[in-house]
């Protein structure tokens, strides 16, 4: 028996979402927000390496928790435009659609995302971080999505598990180094007038992620069995987990670092999941797309009432990206000047900042509502692009 899935119903001509997706974008979401404020808040503590083998364990945990974000995010991002397709005619207007928002995030991370972080109109460094990255991935699926599902499954799989091939590939000091610095190394640039730009996040292992996203679409289709794909997103992800342990257990191949035994199990545990993200490793993308496939099925299988705050965060993400940098700044500004002190505020320890950012994300939560609501109510057509 054919069952549709749990949706949030629009108003107006908006298409309407699926819940499940966007409550794990909600999650993510989240999740971001609390290492965001733990960039803010926290930065200010004297350790060198949050995910150091010397780094105390909740810091650690805190960012490692925040892995999950990216690669499940960008998964999401596939999908959502495989979900367009169907909706607004094909694979041309799904096209059509990635050029134009790849180009806007783009510009939106080298302008508006940028200042957020520096609240400097002329700062000395240039962050090309995790929405240019995005940009780039749906510019790069602008292109994918002509291809033939089998093909695309394939080219997908190959980049995500078979990109750390290209860990010894280093081309600086030649002509082709920019390129190669945008696809698989993490690097900085000098630039005119002083300015120099840092690319946080290479695009190659991402181009397989969204890719993988897109050729799951189907999955999701109206008509698609809801019992058959909540258990085909549980067996993919503990499959993806599995895979994750056999060759992280190797230490052969699947990670740029490899693990060493810990002070205790706890320890070596930790540094079994240490993980390389920039850019991320095919054991990184495993284990986190792994988790991010199975906390998908198991939000399908909950009643509305058990995701639907995750879900309005979920349903304007970008919105909610932007709100939440400001606030950060504006709070840590307001907190400076109200102490006196001369410089970023920190708080005192890591429970503090999990409190901080359950602070944080009351005001971030009735934002998105509001826009989110303004938003499907709309037929704006730039509200489309955030």
């Amino acid at each position: 028996m054919l069952q549709p899935l749990p949706t949030i119903a629009p108003n107006g001509s908006a298409r309407p979402r699926i819940r499940a997706i966007d409550a794990l974008r909600g999650l993510v979401m989240l999740l971001m927000l609390v290492d965001h404020t733990r960039e803010a808040f926290y930065s200010t503590v004297s350790v060198a390496d949050p995910l150091g083998p010397d780094t105390p364990r909740a810091l650690f945990l805190t960012r490692l928790t925040a892995h999950f974000c990216a690669p499940v995010f960008v998964f999401l991002t596939g999908l959502a435009a495989w979900l367009y397709a169907q909706s607004r005619g094909g694979a041309a207007a799904a096209s059509d659609f990635l050029w134009k928002r790849g180009l806007f995030l783009i510009a939106l991370e080298l302008s508006v995302i940028n200042f957020a972080w520096s609240f400097d109109l002329t700062p000395a460094m240039l962050y090309l971080q995790v929405i240019w990255v995005i940009g780039l991935s749906m510019l790069a699926l602008a292109v994918l999505v002509h291809l033939p599902r089998p093909v695309l499954i394939a080219l997908a799989l190959a980049i995500v598990l078979g990109h750390n091939l290209l860990d010894g590939v280093h081309v600086a000091g030649e002509p082709g180094h920019a390129i190669w610095a945008v696809l698989h190394e993490r690097t900085i640039f000098d630039l005119p007038w002083g300015w120099r730009l840092r690319i946080s996040y290479p695009l190659l292992p991402w181009i397989g992620v969204i890719a993988l996203g897109y050729a799951l679409g189907p999955w999701f289709a109206a008509e698609a069995n809801g019992t058959a794909r909540r258990r085909a997103l549980t067996r993919l992800g503990l499959a993806a987990l599995a895979l994750f342990v056999l060759l992280r257990a190797t230490n052969i191949y699947g990670d740029l670092h490899r693990w060493q035994a810990g002070k205790d199990a706890l320890g070596t545990a930790l540094q079994f999941v240490n993980l390389t993200k920039y850019p991320p490793s095919a054991d990184f993308l495993l284990a986190t797309l792994g988790v991010g496939l199975i906390v998908l099925a198991a939000f399908e299988h909950l009643p509305e009432r058990a995701t639907r705050l995750l879900a309005v965060l979920g349903g304007a993400p970008l919105f909610f990206y932007l709100f939440h940098l400001y606030l950060l700044r504006a709070l840590n500004l307001v907190a400076a000047d109200a102490l006196g002190v001369d410089g970023p505020v920190s708080v005192p320890n890591v429970a503090t900042l999990w409190l901080l950012a359950a602070v944080v994300a009351v005001p971030c939560w009735f934002a998105t509502r509001a826009f989110g609501r303004l938003k499907r109510g709309s037929d704006a057509w730039w509200l489309r692009y955030l």
